[in-house]
């Protein structure tokens, strides 16, 4: 009799019980080791920015350190929970809650690699007027581009509770697609719950037709990331300065990255159905398989891209130093020619430079 495995099936039918077979074990675990050390790096670097440099509240870098180590937590808890509730034969697990708890990390990555797009949109596409003040470095606030309008406040509650996020329009997109996503997979979710039943409800195809769309989301997400950091390089790259040229390859690699992991993953999701959907096998071949694919397609969706993020962020701020003042004792008794500084086109290079190496597209 043929067997299969399946997160969401609690049993593997035949003569093996309802635990998952050894391999998947395996990848389950391994996988839950990966996340659990990129959680713990995540949230130990998150510790030392915050001490390191505390006055500028919520930064670009902490934001992520945090999505970053939050996704890798429910993924571990998500590959522990799997083997410990196909072998407990959890219901509620078979009908949803391992859904929920699946699909919940992938959507916190999918919109922290959202957030790192909008940075990079409004890095292209800014206008002359908005350089100076819309362009920030990742040592000041997350968000701060909106311009805060004559003779209006952020409330004390408001700064009291986030210190430093200010959300530009692109930035509240992101968090409107975060929370629809959300509501669409509670959505499916009870769908799936519903179909429990003897209903017309077909609950393997909800989540197959999950899996079709959300890869279609991530293919598309891979193909913009590549697309806006190309745009991004080709414009740093006009500018000299060992600062931009170093940030300009953190911005081509993490590009590269995001395109060959998002897009390899999501193939690999259309092509095989991993992880949403039964795969039925007879021979031990088949369950190496199986486990081969589940294990690739999470460390490469999910763990590289996480991982990579963490290392390109891996430089500590720098604390912020307060000037001051010093009375100058030097005395210009004649100048033979005028100060360059005055020269029109000297100003205008030093401008433009200057406002290029404010920006940290990371």
């Amino acid at each position: 009799m043929s067997r299969y495995y399946a997160p969401f099936r609690g049993a593997a039918s035949g003569d093996g019980g309802g635990c998952l077979p050894l391999p998947i074990i395996a990848a389950e675990a391994a996988l839950a080791v990966v996340d659990a050390a990129i959680a713990v790096a995540a949230f130990v670097q998150l510790a030392r920015i915050h001490r390191h440099n505390q006055q500028h509240g919520w930064t670009r870098q902490k934001i992520f350190h945090f999505m970053i180590g939050l996704c890798n937590i429910v993924f571990l808890a998500y590959f522990v929970s799997t083997v410990i509730a196909t072998c407990e034969r959890w219901v509620c697990w078979v009908h949803g809650c391992g859904f929920v708890l699946m699909a919940s990390p992938q959507i916190l990555l999918l919109a922290s690699f959202l957030l790192l797009l909008s940075f990079w949109v409004d890095l292209c596409h800014q206008t002359n007027d908005e350089d100076e003040d819309d362009v920030r470095s990742h040592q000041e606030a997350l968000l701060d581009r909106t311009k805060t309008k004559p003779g209006t406040r952020p409330t004390d509650a408001r700064r009291k509770c986030f210190p430093g996020i200010q959300l530009g329009s692109r930035q509240k997109f992101v968090i409107l697609v975060l929370v629809l996503s959300f509501i669409v997979m509670l959505a499916f979710a009870i769908l799936i719950w519903v179909g429990r039943g003897e209903n017309p409800i077909d609950s393997s195809l909800l989540k197959k037709v999950y899996l079709d769309v959300f890869s279609v989301v991530v293919l598309v997400l891979g193909a913009a990331l590549s697309c806006y950091g190309a745009l991004l390089f080709s414009k740093m790259s006009k500018v000299r300065s060992e600062t931009v040229s170093t940030e300009k390859w953190k911005v081509a690699s993490l590009a590269a990255v995001s395109l060959i992991c998002f897009s390899s993953s999501a193939i690999l999701a259309l092509v095989t159905n991993i992880p949403v959907l039964l795969y039925w096998y007879s021979t031990e071949a088949e369950i190496i398989k199986n486990a081969v694919i589940l294990f690739l397609y999470y460390l490469i969706g999910s763990s590289v891209p996480s991982g990579f993020v963490l290392w390109v962020m891996r430089e500590m701020p720098q604390r912020p130093t307060v000037e001051r003042p010093t009375q100058s004792r030097v005395v210009t008794l004649f100048r033979d020619r005028p100060s360059p500084t005055q020269d029109p086109q000297w100003r205008a290079a030093v401008t433009s430079s200057n406002k290029a190496l404010k920006s940290s597209p990371i």
